[in-house]
């Protein structure tokens, strides 16, 4: 079993930037976990379908949504088994619980979740 923890949401006015982190801990889940891991970022709003944000492979290959592309970055620490979201030029449609997940041997795991809201 993994457990993921998101940390670094709150509010920002437009144009601002934020740094989400998430943890990932469990009772065997060793750096050779970790690194081999699948790391992404969805985000959802009450009533609309999960979408996802940032992904990065276990070879560190990143993908982006259209939507962020160009202002979010993916980053991660396999020793501190942790992934980042380090997000830029905020706008008003980036407002979303963000959620961490990881995914290893064909299971995915999930955080709770760490509301960004962008408003002036």
């Amino acid at each position: 079993q993994v457990t993921l923890v998101e940390s670094g949401g709150g509010s920002v006015q437009p144009g601002g930037s934020l740094r989400l982190s998430c943890v990932a801990s469990g009772s065997g889940f060793r750096l050779s976990s970790m690194r081999s891991s699948t790391m992404s970022w969805y985000r959802q709003n009450p009533g609309k379908q999960r979408k996802l944000v940032a992904e990065m492979w276990s070879d560190n290959t990143t993908y982006y949504d259209d939507s962020v592309r160009g202002r979010f970055t993916i980053s991660r620490d396999n020793g501190k088994k942790s992934v980042y979201l380090e997000m830029t030029s905020l706008k008003p449609e980036d407002t979303a619980v963000y959620r961490c997940s990881l995914r290893r041997s064909g299971v995915d795991y999930w955080g709770q979740g760490t509301q960004v809201t962008v408003s002036s």
